[in-house]
């Protein structure tokens, strides 16, 4: 399993049909070591901290697998259908784990900090306006394809082409058992 890429944004103004709205849903990559912090990782902000960041989803992560989907989706659209690292708003892109393979409470253990998984991502009208379409925020969930917060249980710093380990936690929630409305219930 392999950091692919590491990812931050600023708030700023999202068009969202005729209007504006603030978001931090457009993230940038990072050269070199980011500082992860109780809080996330170091640069990166979100707009509404009321359903966004804090301990519980200080970190949010993506695995690499499911570009495939959205590229198709896009493409589906009339859109470009291309999709770099962050593209979904994350701010790590993972190879190699899915969250079909996680549990609430499994930690993520990089060379230099620790991250336990918390909940699946449960995108909003935000993800529909950046994925062009008013059916992604749905379309994510369905899929399974949400991706996942994490909180910071060691803080440290991450790079882009780190190596990582699953630690299981307990294993009593299915990650995957969260998402609401997703095709296996």
């Amino acid at each position: 399993m392999q950091v692919l890429g590491v990812q931050v944004g600023t708030v700023q103004p999202l068009q969202v049909g005729d209007g504006h709205v603030l978001s931090g849903i457009r993230k940038h990559p990072v050269q070199g070591s980011v500082a992860v912090t109780a809080l996330g990782l170091a640069g990166d902000e979100q707009a509404d901290p009321t359903v966004h960041g804090g301990l519980a989803k200080a970190v949010y992560a993506y695995p690499l697998e499911h570009y495939e989907f959205w590229r198709e989706y896009r493409q589906s659209a009339g859109l470009s259908a291309d999709l770099p690292h962050g593209s979904l708003g994350e701010n790590l892109t993972l190879a190699g784990l899915l969250e079909s393979a996680l549990y609430v409470g499994d930690m993520l253990c990089f060379p230099d900090c620790v991250l336990r998984v918390t909940q699946p991502r449960e995108p909003c009208f935000k993800f529909n306006a950046v994925m062009g379409g008013p059916n992604a925020a749905r379309a994510m969930i369905r899929s399974g394809y949400s991706g996942f917060y994490l909180a910071v249980d060691m803080p440290g710093t991450v790079t882009a082409g780190q190596e990582f380990s699953v630690l299981p936690g307990s294993r009593q929630t299915p990650l995957t058992a969260l998402l609401k409305g997703n095709r296996d219930s």
